[in-house]
């Protein structure tokens, strides 16, 4: 216990870098979750089972400005508006006790960033302990600081907010105000946007995306949105996880943001995804699953919400890169979930039609995951993390281009998706085959093979791969109706192409 915290907290009690078994104890004791047969802290997050993006705002000041890609994704707050928020969220936990976390993100110190994570809830500070990198940065570095105040409910009208919820960053601060929500992953991707927003003035490109390595040191990067097999596919036997989720590129290589992974748990099965499986043990923070009578997690249940997570620190996982570190990348994987069943299971791209499917950042919904979704919806989100880039995506996309070029790395994009007809007449590609197509990109056996393109989308497409069927290759091949595979085929390229618009001025 300590009360030494810079800011003006004049709360009952100060509980500073505690460790996991004794914030589990005040978890459990506070009400704030119970423990699991498997030992994992089982903790509901109440009406807010994810992100609140519509809440999440960034203080627009004459540092800011000029350099953040306001509108829908980046909404702007003034600044006074901030500060008398800021005194209102202190004043409410004035008679409650707080949980410090001090950390840091990034691996690599050149361009690590500390952290200070100070919580209402014991629950949310063990989670900054297993996410973030659990040790504490130089004094002379200054640290971000994050106010997470759960139980603190805004005056919408008072603060010029769109509800109770806020998510503020204060780039100018360095400060992050969470309140009105319990759901830990606005803190984790509040942290990676500030990282997001200064990197690149270093020349230094942030990602979502997981990296391993291999045994001869080669680095290969997969970008994904949620669902596309991101965490999945970068945990290999044969390769080290350097991370599953957010790394910097700079130019003597990537760096992990984390110390921990944050992985989505809806029929999670040991079969399919052991190091996950196994991961979610004492220490551990599973939410919004159900249990059983007995507390076992019931992970196929989505009965509370489709977005069940397990968050737990890195070296959980058994195969891992312990210091986050790794070389300049040799391949680099785009991962799409195509639900219309027309994109190729993998397909070679040059730098161009790099930077033009990062821009687009495509994956699609299945109809059944949301309300009212009755058929495929192409979902394109811009580097494969837009509400996480705070500014114009095409500065990240100028700097990945430039890496490309300057590390002559191979690039594919691999569609986890489906094949024979889109979602409901099509079937899923075969993890085996995803597995397989995704070691021969990595391994350079792709790069022996004769190609053809794709007539609609220019994509080079292998002709062949040893363990994988050559027919199920090539999407038209597999569809019965060729008819209806050319409406579909175009039907989402004028999508891909309505979606470019934005940026097509270059």
């Amino acid at each position: 216990m300590s009360n030494s915290l810079n800011l003006d907290f004049n709360c009952a009690e100060i509980y500073e870098d505690l460790s996991p078994a004794q914030l589990i104890t005040e978890a459990v004791r506070r009400g704030e979750g119970v423990l699991c047969s498997n030992g994992a802290l089982s903790i509901n997050t109440g009406k807010c089972t994810g992100r609140s993006p519509k809440d999440r705002y960034i203080v627009s000041d004459k540092n800011t400005k000029e350099h953040i890609n306001w509108g829908e994704v980046n909404l702007p707050i003034e600044e006074a508006k901030f500060d008398e928020l800021l005194k209102d969220v202190q004043n409410y936990l004035k008679d409650k006790d707080l949980f410090v976390f001090n950390g840091r993100v990034g691996a690599l110190e050149e361009y690590t960033m500390g952290v200070k994570g100070i919580c209402e809830y014991a629950s949310q500070a063990l989670f900054c302990h297993q996410l973030f990198i659990r040790e504490k940065v130089n004094k002379e570095r200054e640290a971000f600081t994050v106010i997470s105040a759960p139980g603190f409910k805004a005056d919408a009208e008072k603060y010029s907010l769109n509800s109770e919820v806020f998510v503020i960053l204060n780039f100018t601060k360095k400060m992050i105000l969470i309140g009105g929500t319990q759901y830990s992953g606005e803190i984790k991707k509040a942290i990676f946007t500030s990282m997001n927003y200064m990197l690149p003035f270093k020349g230094v490109l942030p990602m979502h995306c997981s990296a391993n390595e291999g045994k001869d040191g080669d680095v290969a990067i997969l970008f994904g949105l949620s669902g596309t097999g991101k965490t999945t596919l970068s945990a290999d036997p044969e390769r080290a996880l350097i991370g599953d989720d957010e790394h910097g590129w700079c130019d003597n290589g990537v760096f992990n943001f984390e110390g921990g992974c944050y992985a989505k748990t809806i029929n999670l099965s040991r079969e399919k995804e052991k190091d996950i499986y196994d991961a979610i043990k004492f220490g551990s923070i599973i939410e919004n699953v159900v249990l059983d009578n007995k507390n076992n997690p019931l992970f196929d249940d989505s009965s509370i919400t489709e977005n069940t997570r397990g968050s737990y620190p890195i070296h959980y996982i058994n195969n891992v890169k312990s210091n986050g570190k790794g070389a300049v990348p040799k391949v680099i994987l785009f991962l799409t979930a195509d639900a219309f069943g027309v994109m190729p299971p993998i397909a070679k791209l040059n730098k161009e039609q790099a930077m033009y499917y990062f821009l687009s950042g495509y994956t699609s919904k299945v109809a059944g995951t949301e309300r009212g979704l009755k058929e495929p919806q192409a979902t394109f989100s811009a580097c494969f993390g837009a509400p996480f880039m705070p500014m114009n995506p095409k500065e990240y996309a100028k700097l990945l281009g430039e890496k490309i070029e300057e590390n002559n790395v191979r690039v594919y994009m691999v569609n986890t998706g489906w094949i024979g007809g889109s979602y409901g007449t099509g079937k899923r590609i075969d993890l085996p085959y995803t597995r397989t197509l995704v070691k021969a990109a990595i391994n350079g056996d792709l790069e022996k093979r004769s190609y053809k393109k794709h007539e609609y989308f220019n994509l080079l497409i292998p002709e062949s791969c040893d363990g994988v069927p050559s027919e199920i290759l090539t999407p038209e091949e597999t569809w019965r109706n060729k008819n209806d595979y050319i409406e579909t085929v175009q039907k989402l390229k004028n999508q891909f192409e309505k979606n470019y618009k934005k940026y097509s001025d270059e």
